[in-house]
C-alpha cells in the first residue's frame, strides 16, 4: 500500500511540474503573439515581439526543456527511480 501512495506521489508532482510547463509554454507562445502590437518597444535594437518571435521563445524552450530535465532527474532520484543503478 505504501508503494502505491509513493507511486502515485510521483506522478502527482510529475503531472503539476508538466502542467506548469505547459502553461508557461502556451504564454510564451500564444500571449506574445496575442498581445503583439502592444509590446511595441526596442529590445536590442529590434521591436520586442519580432525578437520574442525570433529569438526569445526558442531560448525559453530550451530553457524549458533543461529544467524539465533536471527536475525529473531530482524526481526520479527522491522517488527511488533512477537509472544510475542501471
Amino acid at each position: 500500500m505504501q508503494a502505491d501512495n509513493h507511486r502515485r506521489a510521483y506522478w502527482r508532482k510529475n503531472i503539476r511540474l508538466t502542467g506548469s510547463l505547459m502553461l508557461l509554454w502556451f504564454g510564451v507562445t500564444f500571449g506574445v503573439s496575442y498581445y503583439a502590437r502592444e509590446l511595441n518597444f526596442d529590445f536590442f535594437g529590434w521591436p520586442f515581439s519580432f525578437w520574442m518571435a525570433a529569438q526569445g521563445s526558442p531560448l525559453i524552450y530550451v530553457a524549458m526543456i533543461a529544467f524539465y530535465a533536471r527536475s525529473m532527474e531530482r524526481l526520479d532520484v527522491a522517488h527511488g527511480f533512477d537509472e544510475s543503478d542501471v
